[in-house]
């Protein structure tokens, strides 16, 4: 019994090594491209002093607001990626939020900071569509109810 729970601790210790090497890397590409694009946007927004046209103001503003939008994604899964590498660190990386199961080591490979194993993010994404269904759903019985009155 012993050997196995050493097997496993030992093939654990792998796996969190690889994917630690994975989610660093990741988080470097990450910080560099939002360190990128913050550099980009400072850089044109000198630019845009010198755009004339309403048409061409508009359209830049539209460019600064997906560019906008992008720095948040990418900064949000910064955030994601932070928070995995310190669940690694306290030794609970891998184990599923919701069942408590290890999350499959393809899952953490493709997904590294995954915090749901395939079948609870499966039921989650489930229930978060069927409440949005029943939102709008409600919406419309309200607009029903509000047109007869």
């Amino acid at each position: 019994m012993a050997t196995r729970t050493t097997t496993t601790a030992a093939t654990n210790g792998s796996r969190d090594h690889e994917l630690r090497k994975i989610l660093e890397g990741r988080r470097r590409e990450l910080v560099d491209e939002v360190q990128g694009k913050v550099r980009d946007a400072r850089r044109d927004h000198h630019k845009e002093r010198e755009v004339l046209d309403v048409g061409e103001s508009s359209e830049i503003d539209i460019q600064g607001e997906i560019a906008f939008a992008v720095i948040e994604i990418k900064a949000d899964t910064l955030r994601e990626i932070d928070t995995a590498l310190r669940r690694l660190d306290e030794g609970s990386y891998g184990d599923c939020y919701e069942c408590g199961e290890e999350i499959t080591k393809a899952r953490l490979r493709a997904l590294p900071f995954a915090v749901r194993c395939k079948a609870c993010e499966e039921a989650r994404e489930t229930t978060d569509q069927l409440e949005r269904i029943m939102a709008q759903r409600r919406g419309s019985a309200a607009l029903f109810v509000a047109m007869d009155s």
